[in-house]
């Protein structure tokens, strides 16, 4: 597949993440608190499928890694948020299913392998670590957003969800510029700055 396809779809995907920043932050300005808009968590699934699609076709083992977790978390936020019955069955079961099925295809059309997703040549081992190390306290913002909202069984983004998104970011920023994925860089140079506003907004809703 053309280099340039696969950097589309990892701008298209960061696009879209960057997009679902934005409207949340904005929401979160105009009421003056940290407030979780139901197009996050749409637009965060969609990005989500998108990047690891991204993740699939550059043999990418910490970027499929931390979107296959994110991604079912983004669907339980959308359950409690009671939107997810809203969606038709067909596309439900279509979107649980995606990542199983996507890695599934690459794997029997020999297009990936699963060795060379933990040994890459063109990614030394400290360096994978390192993402993938990036990658999991980045998923584990998530993790912990979750079971905060399952506590209060409402979705939100508690003030550690932000603190913990931009630890993450940071780290795989360091990760992107040593692998040069201008896609990965680009997307979290955008997103440190909304983290460091939302701790702020949420700092200020503490006082």
């Amino acid at each position: 597949m053309s280099s340039w396809l696969i950097y589309g779809i990892g701008f298209l995907a960061q696009l879209i993440f960057s997009s679902r920043l934005v409207i949340q932050w904005l929401i979160s300005e105009q009421q003056q608190r940290v407030v979780t808009p139901i197009l996050f968590w749409i637009l965060s699934l969609i990005a989500s499928a998108l990047l690891f699609i991204y993740g699939a076709l550059r043999t990418d083992f910490a970027i499929m890694l931390g979107q296959t977790l994110t991604y079912f978390i983004y669907i339980r936020n959308l359950q409690l948020q009671k939107q997810w019955v809203k969606f038709p069955m067909v596309i439900r079961w279509l979107s649980i299913s995606f990542p199983g099925c996507i890695l599934f295809y690459c794997i029997i059309n020999n297009s990936i392998h699963i060795d060379s997703l933990f040994y890459n040549k063109n990614i030394p081992l400290w360096v994978l670590i390192l993402g993938s190390i990036a990658q999991i306290i980045f998923v584990f913002r998530f993790i912990y957003q979750w079971l905060i909202s399952e506590a209060k069984q409402i979705s939100s983004l508690p003030f550690g969800f932000w603190i913990l998104s931009l630890i993450g970011s940071v780290l795989i920023l360091i990760y992107a510029v040593i692998r040069s994925d201008w896609v990965l860089i680009v997307g979290h140079s955008f997103g440190i700055l909304i983290y460091t506003r939302n701790i702020y907004i949420a700092k200020l809703g503490k006082v």
